[in-house]
């Protein structure tokens, strides 16, 4: 199976923690990223923001060390397996998901 990136050529990318599975980011990955990722084993991504390739941790200093890249059933979304040097978030928490939605009606 090959993989189905989108009409901007991205596909998302789901980064979980090797070790203890806790899922860490979602980020945007088209072919030159995941090229450069197999290549370094470095996670690299697509910042559709800045419109530019960026390396995770290349300032910070908090790679994600890829172990494993798997692919759903679809071939439309990777997630990355990977042993972090540090915390995930820009903000320094481990795991951007460190917010709980609590308002059933926020949006």
């Amino acid at each position: 199976m090959s993989l189905n990136f989108d009409s901007n050529g991205l596909i998302p990318a789901v980064v979980q923690d090797a070790q203890t599975k806790q899922v860490l980011m979602v980020a945007w990955m088209d072919a030159l990223a995941l090229k450069r990722t197999r290549e370094t084993g470095k996670a690299h991504f697509w910042s559709r923001s800045r419109q530019e390739l960026w390396l995770k941790g290349a300032t910070s200093g908090n790679f994600m060390l890829v172990e494993d890249i798997y692919f759903d059933c679809d071939g439309d979304t990777l997630l990355l397996a990977v042993n972090p040097t540090g915390p995930a978030c820009h903000t320094g928490e481990i795991s951007c998901f460190f917010r709980r939605l609590e308002n059933e009606n926020a949006a």
